[in-house]
């Protein structure tokens, strides 16, 4: 069944949305969490995106999987396994489509760690590209089904782009180790 992928325009409420799960992640996973981020397009203010929060949750160590995603499961993610557990292992609520959280957990200080949080952090401070993205995704979303991966995919191209401007511009902002 096709399932359109809709691009709302910004909403200020994803921020509290993020803010709630972001308390109920922290107590499920405790100690293990060591940073937890708004990541994703519902992350920068004024950019239209998918109605889904992406969180970042960085650990000490992304193996064994089961030290996190046992806690995560007590809060409704699902581990979706993919050949990018090795470096970034993704999980989603609820468990059909569509979703309405999306947890992608990450090696403290590593370099994906690095590449999230340097594109969002760039978008925030750059509109004009913000909003380039924006046109990207809505162009996409108009072709291509919620389901399908190659709308991540077409967008590689202009966020590998960003990320590589952010890193060398000393992005993402605050101390990461």
């Amino acid at each position: 069944m096709i399932q359109p992928l809709e691009i709302l325009p910004y909403d200020p409420s994803w921020a509290l949305e993020f803010q709630a799960e972001r308390e109920a992640i922290a107590r499920a996973l405790g100690k293990i969490a060591l940073r937890i981020e708004h990541s994703g397009s519902t992350a920068v203010p004024g950019l239209a995106a998918k109605p889904v929060i992406d969180i970042q949750v960085s650990v000490e160590h992304l193996q064994t999987i089961h030290a996190y995603a046992d806690p995560l499961a007590t809060v409704g993610y699902v581990h979706a396994p993919h050949a990018d557990d090795s470096f970034c292992p993704f999980f989603h609520r609820p468990q059909q489509w569509p979703h309405t959280h999306h947890v992608h957990v990450v090696e403290l200080g590593g370099k994906e760690e690095r590449r999230t949080l340097a594109f969002r952090d760039f978008l925030r401070e750059h509109d004009d590209l913000a909003q380039k993205y924006a046109t990207l995704k809505k162009q996409l979303a108009a072709v291509t089904d919620a389901t399908d991966p190659s709308y991540a995919n077409a967008k590689s191209e202009f966020v590998n782009s960003v990320v590589q401007i952010a890193l060398q511009a000393g992005y993402p902002r605050g101390g990461l180790r």
